[in-house]
């Protein structure tokens, strides 16, 4: 028997074709997954820190529109989005009209929720592939067995040429199922820990921003 990859795809049934084609699609889903993210993450970080060590000068000068302005230039920021909803917020009206510091917390924390469903974006993909990718394979298994039997039936033998067909299918769809898993989970298990991080980020600043607004106006936040 042909163990090449050709010879082995030659070699496998519809179901198992299926199976492997299927397996492909995850797999290459899960590395689009991951390089999006990992571009995502890469400049949330870079174009946050450039944000912080500008926004601080501008904020103990009071300089609400120019911070506003300047979160604007840095779009893919975590940070900056946060800070952003926070000032429009609190610059719409600082005159104590009503509780300022309230609406920008609020406002904050919206953008917060909206930002982490940001990048919360395919890790669901990453999750559902690391969970179901070996149970695809363990069914072109099963495929590959029962074609393994039909083989020893049609032959009325066991031998090695009867079930070799069978065999190879099973071994080969339950690798190509943990080899599409593996990946997966170790992609999602990285990208939660990287959204963790940067959501205590955005907590961090958050809490900064609400004291500098409690600061200037000496309002309470209730």
């Amino acid at each position: 028997m042909d163990l090449s990859i050709q010879g082995l795809w030659s070699s496998m049934g519809f179901l198992a074709r299926t199976v492997t084609i299927g397996l492909l699609f995850m797999s290459l889903l899960s590395i689009w997954v991951f390089i999006d993210r990992f571009l995502l993450f890469r400049a949330a970080k870079k174009q946050s820190l450039l944000f912080v060590t500008k926004v601080g000068n501008l904020l103990k000068q009071n300089k609400l529109d120019d911070c506003i302005n300047l979160a604007k230039q840095y779009k893919s920021s975590h940070l900056a989005k946060v800070f952003s909803a926070g000032l429009l917020e609190f610059k719409a009206d600082s005159t104590g009209g009503y509780n300022v510091i309230a609406a920008a917390k609020r406002a904050i924390e919206r953008a917060t929720a909206k930002t982490n469903a940001e990048m919360k974006k395919g890790m669901g993909s990453l999750a559902t592939i690391g969970a179901t990718a070996p149970f695809v394979g363990l069914f072109g298994t099963v495929v590959g067995i029962i074609n393994a039997f039909k083989g020893m039936a049609t032959t009325g033998s066991g031998g090695i040429g009867a079930v070799a067909g069978g065999i190879a299918e099973a071994l080969v769809t339950t690798a190509f199922g943990l080899f599409v898993a593996i990946p997966a989970v170790w992609f999602y298990n990285y990208f939660q820990n990287k959204i963790d991080l940067l959501d205590v980020e955005m907590a961090n600043a958050s809490s900064e921003l609400i004291d500098h607004f409690i600061k200037t106006t000496g309002i309470e936040e209730k």
